[in-house]
């Protein structure tokens, strides 16, 4: 069983982003008997969502586990739908948008098919904070969500696929002190458990 696994790399002026570590560690292991492969997007609006295609294509995973980095929230927060909107910051190659749709013509919205209320119970039990989210905003986080549940259910691919946030490491928090922020070890350690109970 392959699960392709997704982070970014830094943006807004970020010295860097957890999920693209959380991603280059885990890429190639084996979890549970499940073969990980782990890819880091750009962050731009214009390219990640087709090379986030050409990996779904290439790879033929059972499961798509994007991760994107939430910074102020302190646990780790499944997202429970995309919606159909481009808006926020402008991306690291300086594109920016003002609520255009990702898909012209396409559903307003898609809900995760990850296990999300399970995924939670098993972080809990794990002694790891976790809720989860109904918004996983406008920006790139929610563009990679929504993409990926579009081409699956359009061309009735058996895939499972949803987004998960998780909070800053503590590199980010060395220079903003009321940023919360967890070990580079207990988010790995939190994707492992996402990934045991795919």
């Amino acid at each position: 069983m392959k699960i392709l696994l997704t982070g970014f790399e830094a943006f807004l002026g970020m010295a860097s982003n957890p999920t693209e570590v959380i991603v280059r560690q885990l890429d190639g292991v084996t979890i549970d008997g499940k073969q990980i492969i782990g890819k880091v997007l750009p962050v731009n609006f214009t390219t990640s969502a087709g090379i986030l295609l050409e990996h779904i294509k290439a790879y033929q995973p059972a499961a798509v586990i994007s991760l994107g980095l939430a910074a102020g929230r302190n646990r780790i927060t499944p997202e429970r739908v995309a919606i159909n909107c481009m808006d926020g910051e402008a991306d690291n190659s300086g594109n920016q948008y003002n609520g255009q749709k990702i898909i012209e013509g396409a559903p307003d919205a898609y809900f995760s098919t990850l296990p999300i209320k399970e995924m939670v119970s098993r972080l809990h039990a794990h002694n790891l904070p976790a809720t989860i989210s109904n918004t996983a905003g406008t920006y790139l986080c929610n563009q990679i969500m929504y993409t990926a549940r579009h081409h699956i259910e359009t061309n009735k691919l058996d895939i499972v696929s949803g987004f998960v946030h998780i909070p800053a490491h503590h590199e980010l928090a060395m220079t903003n002190p009321k940023l919360p922020s967890w070990s580079i070890t207990d988010l790995e350690e939190a994707v492992r458990v996402i990934i045991e109970g795919i």
